[in-house]
């Protein structure tokens, strides 16, 4: 069985195209480690060949794989026009039985040494077809695409890839990861742009239950399907927040709890050599993600702070986490520590010489450094998500 992805982004890099069309190719073999695959990547082109019972395997690899545009499995013959014809009259009878009542067909002749140009292929290949549809180039039911190279790919229309870069071209970040809608998808869009992430969580038990710490480890499972693998980092934050219920202003306490987790951030952040902090943060959403308060926030903040969706609405939101499967993990009614305690009425534009005082007065650096250290580290992979020692070396 043949696979065909189709690269985007990278086909437009300079001198260095190569180093990411090895990475993508790279990535892919991970995915499909102990199958018995050939993978290749010829002039802007993924291939993948592989029996018929790793077909599956193929499939999952190429709809979580970064780097592609749209993957589909092809059918493929010699460069001879009687057999192309033959295939797309093959592939026509598929679709005309699954309703298809039009269609268009779309050759792309990079064989240049094929005796009929595009052009020609297209109308030569539609003619049998048209017994069984009609001709609509501008909105048919079905396009099939043919590929004219070292051989012919025949394929209809080709599922929506990822876009973006391969995944550990870009370095790694720290995400900070909640169990709602918003941070997920800041971790998927920075993997689309090639970044490596590793996941942080704060757990407040007895108030946020175990099912909403599992909910979470299934929400980072479902990001380590499109990173190849993760650590999620369970910081036990109780105390903290105690600490905060306690001695700092009601108005604030939501602000001081991101203070305070951004503390703990930056310990994970320098532990795990990541060279940027994540969040799901949209500007105006809650109080806490004002202008004023997020500069708040960043003030404290070690490591250069990257908000992916800070110019998305919630709809677009909810879309993105349809597509990578996490909004029905996500809507679970179990509650994270964000919404504990939350004031009525908290600080809508609170200043970093406000914030530096009453953080003082928390003296709360011993329980921070206390809750990094008895963090829990979960390591998920592409078949599963398990509780580990302390890691010797960061990846």
């Amino acid at each position: 069985m043949t696979y065909l992805g189709k690269i985007g982004e990278l086909s437009l890099k300079g001198s260095n195209k190569q180093e990411f069309e090895n990475l993508l190719v790279k990535n892919t073999r991970k995915y499909l480690e102990g199958k018995k695959v050939s993978v290749k990547l010829i002039a802007g082109r993924l291939y993948i060949e592989c029996e018929d019972e790793d077909c599956q395997a193929v499939e999952f690899a190429l709809s979580h794989l970064l780097g592609i545009t749209g993957w589909a499995q092809a059918k493929t013959c010699e460069n001879h026009i009687e057999e192309i014809k033959k295939l797309v009259y093959e592939l026509a009878e598929i679709e005309a039985k699954k309703g298809a009542k039009t269609f268009k067909i779309d050759a792309r002749r990079a064989y240049k040494q094929f005796p009929m140009n595009s052009y020609e292929i297209n109308c030569e290949a539609a003619g049998p077809v048209e017994a069984l549809m009609k001709v609509d180039v501008h909105h048919p039911d079905v396009t099939i695409y043919i590929e004219l190279r070292e051989k012919t790919y025949v394929y209809t229309d080709a599922n929506v890839g990822c876009r973006g870069l391969p995944v550990g071209s870009s370095g790694k970040g720290l995400l900070l990861l909640s169990g709602g809608l918003d941070s997920p998808v800041a971790g998927y869009r920075m993997l689309r742009r090639g970044m490596k992430i590793e996941c942080c969580y704060f757990h407040s038990y007895p108030y946020t239950s175990e099912e909403a710490k599992q909910k979470v480890v299934t929400l980072a499972q479902k990001l380590a399907y499109y990173g190849i693998q993760t650590y999620l980092n369970v910081i036990p934050f109780t105390d903290v927040q105690m600490k905060i219920k306690e001695k700092a202003p009601e108005a604030w306490s939501t602000l001081m709890l991101r203070v305070c987790m951004m503390k703990v951030a930056n310990l994970m952040a320098r532990r795990c050599k990541a060279k940027c902090i994540i969040t799901g943060e949209s500007v105006g959403q809650v109080a806490s993600q004002t202008i004023e308060n997020m500069t708040v926030t960043e003030h404290f903040a070690e490591f250069p702070m990257m908000r992916p969706l800070c110019g998305m609405d919630k709809e677009e939101i909810i879309r993105t986490s349809e597509f990578i499967d996490t909004y029905e993990t996500s809507i679970l009614p179990y509650e994270d520590c964000c919404v504990l305690f939350s004031p009525k009425h908290p600080v809508l534009r609170g200043t970093v010489e406000e914030a530096e005082e009453i953080y003082k007065a928390l003296e709360v650096d011993d329980l921070i450094v206390k809750a990094y250290k008895e963090r829990e580290i979960y390591k998920l992979t592409l078949s599963e998500a398990r509780k580990i020692e302390e890691k010797a070396d960061q990846e």
